[in-house]
């Protein structure tokens, strides 16, 4: 078996211990073993091209087609259509605007991968059409939105995977059974610093292609405030804090997420935050160094930093009282080392103590992978797919993509007010105060 292998039987046997949808809605959905499964997708932009190649790639393994695609740019809708009519030998049928594609009769499931504030709205829309749907991450960044996007998903019992792939790698599936176990033993603190050296989502070429005649500025824009158009907001806006918050919402969505994963949480009690724009004074109004302290129900701190200035290696650490987890690596490396400490930990002087590190190692490797793997987001497009025919819930539920996406609003009005933020899991409503008792 080779890795790509591996990878995408990974996510399927991941996925086998989900529930299978037992509603007369759900077995009304089953997809026949020999009927294919109908796309469609909204906004084919540069990380929606790659989940058409994935698509693609896992065309005949589960007999699915994109027949139906749609973008307000007319570049990307043409774009789209070409590559489409390479993979299928058949151009899908395509559209500007959302509701167009999503009043389809014919169509099974939509992919979403707009900008991130139309996240939650276009899943809502897809929900209230009784579509499954592949929705990438944040899957929201305005509380209510998120809210109103879970329940439409939840009332219909839809089957919808949100995009923070990681929940489907088998690195990363490994340690949290190494954690489930207790080997770890009771984590206090959870550490991560992904950086990255350059101005970050500025410099984007589409911005002296774009013109507003080929777009529908208006559309585009969705429920926020209407103002002239600005080809730099449309194709950089995680730099701009109506839009996005920038590193929470693109960076800490997955790294609040592998930490609710792995540690079986669901929402931060409280959060503080700090950072600022040091690195690059190019416009930007979100921060481009950001870090924030977020303190969890089971007893832990999650420290989280992100730095734009300064490509400095990136790591996890998972600190427990057995041993400690530790990551090389930005987000998603699948480099882990388990050093155990054994002796008596209640003494200070105490001369036995020892260290012992062993890797984390998959079946057939020879030592720690590289820090990326090229096939890592096709085992969660697998996971979807296979999920769509077994009419099951997938790795990444619209309940994890609600609880990253709190996480990430904490944050950030965390660092926009300077206060302490918390949320009251019983009205799920995000506080700058305790919630009652």
């Amino acid at each position: 078996m080779n890795r790509r292998e591996f990878l995408q039987n990974s996510a399927v046997v991941a996925a086998g211990t989900a529930a299978l949808s037992s509603t007369a809605l759900s077995y009304d959905r089953i997809v026949g073993a020999n009927d294919r499964i109908s796309l469609g997708h909204i906004g084919p932009g540069v990380r929606g091209m790659e989940l058409t190649g994935m698509v693609g790639e896992l065309k005949d393994k589960f007999n699915v087609e994109m027949t139906a695609v749609c973008d307000l740019w007319t570049h990307n809708l043409e774009q789209s259509v070409e590559a489409n009519r390479k993979i299928y030998g058949k151009a899908p049928r395509a559209f500007r605007h959302p509701e167009e594609l999503i009043a389809l009769k014919d169509l099974d499931a939509v992919i979403i991968s707009t900008p991130e504030h139309s996240h939650s709205p276009l899943l809502k829309m897809v929900a209230d059409a009784s579509k499954d749907g592949y929705c990438e991450k944040p899957m929201g960044n305005v509380l209510e939105e998120v809210k109103a996007a879970r329940d439409a998903v939840l009332a219909k019992n839809l089957i919808v995977q949100i995009g923070t792939q990681h929940r489907s790698e088998p690195y990363q599936l490994a340690v949290r059974d190494i954690i489930k176990s207790g080997a770890v033993g009771n984590v206090s603190k959870y550490e991560i610093a992904w950086n990255y050296h350059g101005p970050r989502w500025r410099g984007r070429r589409e911005v002296k292609q774009i013109r507003e005649q080929d777009t529908d500025w208006r559309a585009w824009l969705m429920n926020k405030p209407y103002r002239p158009f600005d080809p730099q907001l449309y194709f950089e806006y995680r730099l701009y804090t109506e839009f996005s918050s920038g590193i929470p919402d693109q960076w800490m969505s997955h790294g609040s997420d592998l930490v609710h994963f792995f540690m079986d949480e669901k929402y931060p009690e409280s959060a503080v935050a700090n950072g600022g724009i040091f690195a690059w004074h190019d416009g930007r109004q979100n921060p481009d160094t950001f870090q924030a302290l977020l303190t969890y129900p089971k007893g832990f701190l999650l420290s989280y930093s992100t730095s734009f200035g300064n490509d400095a290696t990136g790591y996890s650490r998972i600190m427990g009282k057995k041993a400690t987890l530790y990551n090389t690596g930005g987000e998603g490396s699948p480099r882990w080392q388990m050093v155990e400490e054994t002796g008596n930990h209640e003494q200070d002087n105490d001369i036995d103590k020892k260290r012992i590190s062993k890797d984390i190692l998959l079946p057939g490797d020879t030592g720690l992978p590289p820090m990326g793997i090229a096939d890592e987001d096709l085992s969660h497009m697998t996971n979807w797919l296979d999920c769509l025919r077994q009419r099951k819930q997938p790795n990444a539920t619209v309940q994890h993509g609600f609880s990253h996406s709190v996480a990430c609003m904490m944050a950030t009005r965390a660092y926009w007010t300077g206060k302490k933020i918390y949320f009251d899991p019983k009205t799920e409503q995000i506080l700058d105060h305790p919630p009652a008792a």
